[in-house]
């Protein structure tokens, strides 16, 4: 077995968690974990608040309180969030910790006495009126690549482009709101240009396993060349610079957080009475490092902090970097300033049931922006509820244990010895590889449907070792709906009648399914897994920490783990479906908190420009051709006439409108967008729809007949 250290980026504590935040790097940093643990892997699972930085002392402005006090709250605050949310970290530290500071300091000194560090005299912006030097975050401009115009003095959140501050445009303090001038100043540099070689060739080496969205950032920034990098700061609120002459400077943020991993295992090693014990997990070269993060933190995991680690020598670098893309929430960015945010505090303040955080991971894991960005909706997480958690596992796990308890007082049916004693064989033979060599007594609905059983774990292992989590969720949950077919099939209702042997086999294979989805469905719905481990009267093994010494029970799913005469106790819902009316409420409470936040005032940076609009290449089309995407249940592939050309659409209107009835129609197509492929289809294009009392979608279509390909302006 092996032994991975796992990390989930380290949050901002200026803020509270939100669903975004989740769906980035700590849902699947979870899944992760708690599958390998299931295999019996030995894991330590880190993670805990980001507690400098400007970001942080703007927030404390902002809200007139100390930093101090500002990262006690929100750090204690997203700590028992994600514990409520079911995060499995062996430890949530924080970089305030008197450890941290030692550290950090510490391994500044050591790569300044290797020759990695550089003092140099720059230039930067500094505020008069303030009487200090301004750190990136507290000054914007226009950025100097795209011309957004509430750009931030390091990088700007519309198109993502790092910069010096000196290059924006039309500077202005975020302290006093006037413009800055150039003084001298003195910082630190890490020599990150050395470090080009060795890490072309790192990443070189990770090029099979990595996520493509990963390599693509990565070489983008290894083409142009990597240059050396500031990690000192201006700034009173950090970790002091351990130099006599650096006085009044901090390490920067983006330096010192990133050794917060390394001193969060310390703390747990400390904590733990073996303060040595993290070095077998940072230094050992047999340990797997493996760092969740986001989309926008992959140059510093996949560049800096593998440089940062080679230059002090002896520590792992990263195996696996699997960043995550964006979650939008109802089609938008997700937004503190704009109210447009579900924070986990408030969600788990409304949704208060046990079986709600289940169903919160669950919609989060099956929708996680692996690839692309995705979105959340409230109407999806009512719909994976109620028609997939609801309906067909929790329909499934009650109506099995129902019957057991109606006809056999909630005990496992006799069947034949020679069975369960096969079906043991063959487990083995699929785990290891073999052919399956099937004997005589099976039904061929009985064989089909075990051999699923058998094979479907070792599928969906596969799944997440290459951490292609939502395809993992996809197939446990197609296993699933197989076990319905098998129940509807076989007919117990009848069969126990009329074939009363052949009824008892068929409830003992359903047992034993019910048993393997009590493992299965432990890295995304853990809650529900141990209550269903409950009701089977089987030990609970759902991934929590320390459990690695069970073994591995991930390959003993599938396999008859429910002798006959094993007892159950009497059956209970898993999941309740969420009516109508109280997701309706949710929705109604986001689009009212986001009015709210812009009624106020608009700044001129709250408007968008004609020249926005015109980008969108708003057209006039023509529906020609409209079908069902086969294997889904709200997308229509469409066929759309612009006029000089046609374009192939793919749109979730299945639910709302028939093919047929769209033939014909009269649309607005935004055409300048880039290609996406939904489902396996490529969509050229999206059409504006207005949304309904009820939520549905509406088409926007001309009043007056226009031709196809006509612009709209």
């Amino acid at each position: 077995m092996a032994r991975i250290l796992i990390t989930a980026a380290l949050p901002y504590a200026n803020g509270y968690i939100h669903l975004g935040h989740c769906a980035g790097a700590y849902v699947p940093a979870d899944l992760y974990a708690r599958y390998a643990r299931l295999r019996g892997h030995e894991v330590l699972f880190l993670c805990g608040s980001d507690e400098h930085g400007a970001p942080i002392t703007i927030a404390a402005e902002q809200e007139g309180v100390s930093p101090r006090e500002l990262v006690e709250r929100y750090h204690q605050a997203n700590a028992d969030a994600f514990a409520r949310l079911g995060m499995s970290f062996d430890y949530y530290g924080r970089t305030t910790d008197p450890l941290h500071y030692e550290f950090a300091q510490r391994f500044f000194l050591a790569l300044l006495h290797k020759g990695y560090l550089e003092a140099r005299q720059e230039e930067q912006f500094y505020d008069p009126e303030a009487n200090i030097f301004l750190p990136d975050r507290y000054v914007e401009g226009i950025c100097p690549n795209c011309g957004y115009e509430a750009a931030r003095g390091d990088q700007c959140e519309r198109c993502g482009a790092y910069y010096n501050q000196l290059e924006l445009r039309q500077p202005r303090s975020r302290i006093t709101g006037k413009p800055p001038v150039v003084r001298r100043t003195q910082h630190w540099y890490f020599l990150l240009s050395r470090f080009q070689a060795l890490l072309e060739e790192y990443v070189a080496s990770r090029s099979s396993t990595w996520k493509e969205n990963v390599l693509q950032q990565t070489w983008s920034w290894l083409r142009q060349g990597l240059s050396d990098r500031p990690i000192t700061r201006d700034l009173e609120w950090g970790v002091p610079v351990p130099l006599p002459e650096a006085r009044g400077k901090v390490l920067y943020v983006w330096f010192e957080a990133l050794l917060g991993y390394i001193s969060i295992a310390q703390r747990w090693a400390f904590e733990r009475g073996e303060p040595e014990l993290w070095r077998l997990w940072w230094t050992d070269p047999q340990t797997r490092y493996i760092a969740f993060i986001g989309k926008d933190n992959i140059v510093f995991h996949t560049l800096m902090f593998p440089a940062m680690l080679m230059a002090h020598g002896g520590y792992v670098l990263p195996e696996n970097v699997p960043a995550n893309e964006f979650l939008n929430l109802e089609g938008q960015k997700f937004s503190k300033s704009r109210h447009w945010s579900i924070d986990v505090r408030d969600f788990l303040a409304d949704f208060p049931e046990e079986h709600a955080v289940d169903a919160l991971r669950y919609t989060l894991a099956a929708n996680l922006p692996e690839t692309r960005d995705a979105d959340f909706t409230w109407h999806d997480f009512a719909a994976r509820t109620n028609n997939e958690l609801v309906a067909a596992f929790g329909n499934f796990v009650h109506r099995t244990l129902q019957f057991l308890y109606r006809y056999w007082d909630g005990r496992i049916p006799e069947v034949p010895a020679e069975l369960s004693q096969q079906w043991h064989r063959l487990a083995e033979a699929v785990w290891q590889g073999e052919g399956l060599q099937w004997g005589e007594g099976w039904h061929t609905e009985e064989r089909a449907f075990v051999e699923a059983l058998l094979s479907y774990p070792v599928q969906i292992a596969s799944l997440y070792e290459r951490f292609r989590f939502r395809e993992a969720i996809a197939e446990t949950m197609a296993l699933v709906r197989l076990a319905n077919k098998f129940f509807n099939d076989m007919a117990p209702w009848r069969t126990v009648v009329e074939a009363p042997e052949l009824c008892a086999r068929t409830l003992f294979i359903c047992a034993q399914a019910v048993a393997a989805f009590a493992i299965l469905f432990a890295p995304v719905i853990p809650l529900a897994a141990r209550r269903l481990s409950s009701l089977l009267r089987l030990p609970a093994s759902v991934g929590d920490p320390g459990e690695a010494g069970a073994g591995d029970r991930w390959s003993r799913a599938g396999r008859p783990l429910l002798g006959s005469g094993h007892c159950v106790e009497e059956p209970r819902l898993l999941f309740a479906k969420f009516p109508e009316q109280r997701i309706e409420l949710q929705r109604q409470k986001l689009y009212a908190l986001a009015s709210s936040a812009a009624a106020p005032s608009q700044t001129e940076d709250a408007y968008a420009t004609v020249e926005d609009l015109q980008r969108l290449g708003l057209r006039v089309g023509r529906i020609v051709a409209a079908e069902a995407i086969v294997g889904t249940q709200k997308l229509l592939r469409l066929e759309i006439d612009l006029g000089s050309e046609q374009r192939q659409v793919v749109a979730g209107l299945a639910q709302h409108y028939r093919p047929e009835e769209l033939i014909g129609q009269k649309v607005i197509v935004a055409t300048r967008l880039k290609p996406v492929v939904i489902r396996g289809v490529e969509s050229q294009g999206m059409l504006l729809a207005a949304m309904a009392a009820d939520g549905s979608p509406v088409l926007v279509a001309p009043i007056a007949e226009v031709p196809a390909g006509a612009h709209v302006r």
